[in-house]
Order: structure tokens, then C-alpha cells, then sequence
């Protein structure tokens, strides 16, 4: 066996978290960077546990900040992060508190701090005596309410002034571990027929009766579990993220562009619809742009894939004009906080303004790509109105011949459907 897999996962896990939040890694980018060091086995407890604490970071900061007169910084601050592991398994999984302490007090060898077990063990075993008043002091002291609703600030300050009513329900989503959510490929079976095959391997499922496609599993699982996922039989996809294909209308014969397009998920649902679109798929990101095309080799369905960026479509569009565009455009992803929790402390308040800019220069430089009497979609993952509702306000009053079709369509994320998506569909005029 490779001894790279026998690395403690505790500490893969510290390193990662540590990664995200000194070094401003996304959650996903350090969980693969370490994925060597995972034996298959421990996938899923690693992911438990990083996107665990990332969900209750102010809570963990609480208990730890509590226990100990000093923080730790400089070339131990990793084991910080090693405690906000060790305290989240005592709280949050079913792990025995024997072996959670033990395990992560070993993690310190192999983060290269031996010298400090001692100080990590005695934190550790402060916590399972104090645990019920510690608790208690968290939900007396702290009425801040980045504590008590785990959010940052500047984030709440938006929400409640965009939402004054539904404010709590969305940062109550948030803060739960998001559903299962499936597109079922219409072209291999009804939604019925799959349920019928998840029900024969025991797993639980409703269908979405608003869309033909989609399917939530009352439990998660592992797609290798899903019957006939490799041969592209059902697509893992959020239910309002399946929306997008349905509202730009493909169909057969028509130049599309899928712009901002990986991993995939949206283009192989445009060619479920219309299997022979001719379809470019383009994204600024080599390493995601070859996400396309594994989902494309999964579903058997072709595509032209680009590197390309938004900002500059003349240097990989070659003049070409489009019957419909598809923009996901870079947003805050406000929107998925449940499922990249890392993106409440990873984003600032100031990024609003620099990404709502992107996404109009984005949006004008595309526009000009969009045939006559074009369908364009214009979509993100962000709940703020900033890169939405008044995004698209903005655009209409500067283009003349852009058009809104229908109303403006916001999803705010809720705890069994879908995540927090904007969707308005715009119309090109001569």
C-alpha cells in the first residue's frame, strides 16, 4: 500500500482548513491538492469533517478562545485548527470521544509538533469536562450575531436588507448539509423508471413534479451507488441549477454558447434537450475546462470545448453569432453557502462591487454575440440583488435592444429543495 494513505486524517484535515482560511484556498481546491494523501475509505469523514467545521467556525473559535489564555500563531497556528477538528467530531459526529481526542492528538506528530500533544490533549479534555457550560456560555455570551447565526456580518447586513422577511430562513439553509438532488437523462429513462431502479437498491427518492428531470434522495450516497451513472444515465445537479437549460430553450440545429460552462453540468443538460446543438462550451479555467469534457465523455454527447475568457470572447469566438447563450456568470455564490460553506469567510464584502463589474463588462462583451432575435440567459448562484435583479435592471437601461422575457426569476435556497440561483431571460432586437 502506498504509504502516503497511512497520513493521519486529522491532519490532512487541519492543513486543509488551515489552507482555506490563512491562505485563502477555496475548500474544494485543498481537499484536492490532498486527495493523495486519502485512502478511499476516509473520503467521505475528511469531507465530513472540513466542511463541518467551515459550516460552525464562530462556534469552534468560541470553545477554543475560551479554553485558552493564548492563540496559537506563527508556525503553530495549524494546530488551531487541529483543535476546531478535534471539538467538532466530540460535537458533531458519532465518532467515540476516546477515539476522537486520541486520533487528533496523534495528528500532532504528524504535523511535525510533538512537542506540543501535551497542550493539544489537555484542550481537548478540558472541553469533554466543561462541554455542557461552555455550551451554555456560547448561548448566553454571544449575542453578536456572527456567532449566533454563523454568518459573517456583512453578509447578515445584505441578507436582512435584501430579505427582511426570509433572512432567517435562508441563513437557517445554510447552515444544514444540502440535499441530493438528481437530473434523471430523459433520453435513457422517466423519472418513474429510475425511481423504480433507485428503490430496488434501497435508496429513498422523491421526484420535483415543477421539473421533468430531477429527483431528491431522501439520503445521500455515492454516485458509483446511483444505477447507471457511468453510462450517463442520471447527472448529480441542484434542483434550481436545472432550471437554466429549461428556460434558454435549445434546440436541434442551433449555435449555442454555454459561457463560464464547468464542470459541465448545464451543457450536458442543453444536449439532453437538443443532442444536436452545436454547442461551444467555454470557461476561463483550463483545469475545470477539462471537467467539461469528462462529463461530455460520460453522457456520449459532443461538444466543442474552449479555454476562453468572457472579458475578451474576439480571441476564441472567431466572429461566430449564437441562436441562444447560456451566461453562468462568476458571481459571489452566496447562493451555495450550504454546499461551500468556506465562502463565508473567504468572501468580503468589498468583492460585491469588483464581481457586480465583472459581470456587466461579461454580460456587454457577450451581448455582442447574440444573433438577432437571440435568446440569452443570464444566470448565477448569488442571492444579492446587486449581481441579479438590479445587474439586469442596469443592463436593460443601457441596451436598447435587450428585452426581459417573462419575470426575473430568484431562488433562494431552502432546506429540502433547491440552492439559491437568479435566472432572467433576455431577448435581442434588431
Amino acid at each position: 500500500m502506498n504509504k502516503k494513505l497511512h497520513s493521519n486524517i486529522r491532519a490532512i484535515c487541519a492543513q486543509a482548513i488551515f489552507n482555506v482560511l490563512e491562505d485563502g484556498q477555496s475548500l474544494s481546491t485543498a481537499l484536492t491538492l490532498s486527495s493523495h494523501k486519502i485512502a478511499e475509505k476516509d473520503r467521505a469523514l475528511v469531507q465530513e469533517i472540513c466542511f463541518g467545521v467551515m459550516r460552525v467556525l464562530p462556534e469552534l473559535n468560541f470553545y477554543i478562545h475560551t479554553l485558552m489564555s493564548k492563540v496559537l500563531t506563527g508556525k503553530n497556528r495549524v494546530l488551531h485548527y487541529l483543535l476546531l477538528v478535534g471539538i467538532y467530531q466530540i460535537l458533531y459526529t458519532r465518532i467515540p470521544e476516546h477515539a476522537a481526542v486520541g486520533e487528533t492528538v496523534n495528528a500532532v506528530n504528524d504535523l511535525k509538533k510533538s512537542a506540543l500533544k501535551g497542550l493539544v490533549n489537555g484542550v481537548l479534555r478540558a472541553f469533554l469536562r466543561q462541554q455542557a457550560s461552555i455550551q451554555q456560555k456560547f448561548i448566553q455570551d454571544n449575542k453578536q450575531q456572527t456567532s449566533q447565526t454563523l454568518h459573517p456580518s456583512w453578509l447578515l447586513n445584505r441578507l436582512k436588507q435584501a430579505y427582511p422577511q426570509q433572512w432567517q430562513n435562508i441563513i437557517n439553509a445554510n447552515n444544514q448539509k444540502p440535499p441530493m438532488w438528481l437530473r434523471v437523462n430523459l433520453n435513457h429513462y422517466s423519472v418513474s423508471e429510475y425511481q423504480q431502479l433507485l428503490a430496488e437498491q434501497q435508496i429513498d427518492s422523491e421526484a420535483f413534479a415543477d421539473l421533468p428531470c430531477a429527483i431528491r434522495l431522501l439520503s445521500p450516497v455515492n454516485v458509483t451507488k446511483l444505477p447507471y451513472f457511468a453510462e450517463g444515465a442520471v447527472t448529480v445537479q441542484d434542483l434550481s441549477a436545472q432550471y437554466a437549460a429549461y428556460l434558454l430553450a435549445p434546440k436541434n440545429g442551433e449555435q449555442i454558447l454555454d459561457m463560464c460552462a464547468a464542470p459541465g453540468g448545464k451543457t450536458t443538460h442543453i444536449l439532453e434537450i437538443a443532442p444536436k446543438a452545436n454547442l461551444l462550451a467555454v470557461d476561463v479555467d483550463a483545469s475545470r475546462a477539462k471537467r467539461i469534457e469528462e462529463n461530455l465523455a460520460r453522457l456520449k454527447q459532443v461538444a466543442e470545448v474552449k479555454v476562453g475568457d468572457g472579458l475578451t470572447p474576439e480571441k476564441w469566438c472567431s466572429g461566430r453569432q449564437f441562436d441562444r447563450i447560456l451566461l453562468d456568470s462568476p458571481c459571489s455564490a452566496t447562493g451555495v453557502i450550504r454546499r461551500h460553506p468556506d465562502i463565508k469567510w473567504l468572501r468580503r464584502d468589498s468583492d460585491i462591487a469588483q464581481l457586480t463589474e465583472l459581470q456587466h463588462a461579461i454580460l456587454t462583451n457577450i451581448w455582442s454575440y447574440l444573433k438577432t432575435d437571440g435568446t440569452l440567459v443570464y444566470a448565477t448562484c448569488s442571492i444579492l440583488p446587486d449581481e441579479n435583479k438590479l445587474q439586469i435592471e442596469r443592463f436593460l437601461k443601457e441596451n436598447s435592444n435587450a428585452q426581459l422575457v417573462g419575470d426575473m426569476k430568484q431562488f433562494l435556497p431552502t432546506a429540502q429543495g433547491g440552492d439559491g440561483f437568479f435566472y432572467a431571460v433576455l431577448k435581442k432586437s434588431s
